[in-house]
């Protein structure tokens, strides 16, 4: 399973023009499920998920996780983390879950990191647009 977190101020998704998913100070969590992925995987990422100190604490040291400042996630599925771009000039994706087992874990994911901390989430498979403010900025790349 692999994540790319964004520390941000504010993020929200839109599909169709509504506004289905956001969150205040907090996480932007893009998340991609692999073939092969198990629970056990998603539940060890999202524990990392939520404990990860990116956060400034009092003296403006990264120390502080998402859990620690009382902020929110939005957590949005995003199969083009599995990009192989090692030859040619198209990004190949036959490394990610198949569409069944992407969604379950993706929502696995979801509830386990909303376990700890607010959560909304995107729409699986959905065309969406997503908008955010990153702070630092800060952009943490994550796999288990």
């Amino acid at each position: 399973m692999r994540a790319l977190l964004q520390r941000v101020s504010e993020a929200q998704v839109r599909v169709d023009g509504a506004v289905i998913g956001k969150c205040g100070p907090g996480l932007m969590v893009l998340v991609c499920a692999m073939q092969n992925d198990t629970e056990a995987q998603v539940e060890k990422l999202a524990a990392k998920v939520a404990k990860c100190r990116i956060f400034q604490d009092e003296i403006g040291k990264m120390n502080k996780s998402v859990a620690d400042i009382g902020g929110s996630a939005l957590v949005i599925s995003q199969f083009t983390l599995a990009a192989d771009t090692r030859s040619g000039n198209r990004p190949g994706f036959s490394t990610a879950a198949a569409p069944e087992d992407g969604k379950r874990l993706y929502e696995l994911f979801a509830q386990k990191l909303g376990e700890v901390v607010p959560v909304e989430t995107g729409e699986f498979g959905a065309d969406m647009k997503v908008s955010l403010t990153n702070v630092g900025p800060v952009s943490i790349w994550m796999e288990v």
